[in-house]
């Protein structure tokens, strides 16, 4: 891949790009939470809007806490659910960009390491260092859900970067995070109906 590395690009990301970036990867894992498709619009709406951002995540952390517990998903890889449950669990309340930045690297980290774990085609080497090595750029070798969570994340980080403060970006970005969900809700059923 040419470019910028996914380290570089949220690195160089601003406090709207981060949030959107941290808040598309926990998009794409839903289906490890048990939630449902709208649970994080009211996130999406306070990026888009200027809306009460504290709130928003109240209210989808509620949610997600009465959906989660027992459903069929969590037997599809618990270490998986695990990491999905950490993303949430650390979304800042405070939009500041420290936070943000700190929050939507381990994401970025969380989404791959989630993907190669589902993936049924193996991605080369340890797994901390392998998905390391893919957000630096170099991407011999992956496998390919990996590779397509890569280029979901350096998509929306670009188009964000792109966009400026304006809306279309954020909508562009939701689209393609929700694209990618489908694919992961996909490969969790397909491992749920392997195992039944």
């Amino acid at each position: 891949m040419g470019g910028p590395s996914l380290v570089e690009l949220i690195a160089e990301a601003d406090e709207r790009g981060l949030a959107a970036s941290g808040l598309a990867c926990l998009d794409r894992c839903l289906p490890l939470l048990g939630g449902g498709d709208e649970v994080l619009r009211p996130l999406w709406g306070s990026l888009a809007e200027g809306g009460a951002w504290d709130m928003a995540l109240a209210d989808a952390r509620a949610a997600l806490a009465g959906s989660g517990s027992g459903s069929p998903e969590e037997s599809a890889g618990d270490e998986a659910v695990t990491l999905a449950h950490r993303m949430l669990g650390a979304v800042p309340a405070a939009r500041s960009a420290a936070e943000l930045r700190e929050w939507a690297d381990a994401c970025s980290v969380a989404a791959l390491q989630i993907h190669r774990l589902l993936d049924t085609m193996p991605d080369g080497g340890s797994q901390r260092s392998s998905v390391t090595a893919r957000r630096e750029g170099r991407t011999d070798g992956m496998s390919p859900l990996v590779a397509a969570e890569l280029r979901r994340q350096i998509r929306i980080l670009e188009l964000l970067a792109n966009q400026g403060a304006g809306a279309g970006g954020l909508r562009q970005a939701l689209d393609v995070s929700t694209e990618g969900r489908r694919v992961l809700r996909a490969v969790v059923s397909r491992r749920e109906r392997g195992r039944g």
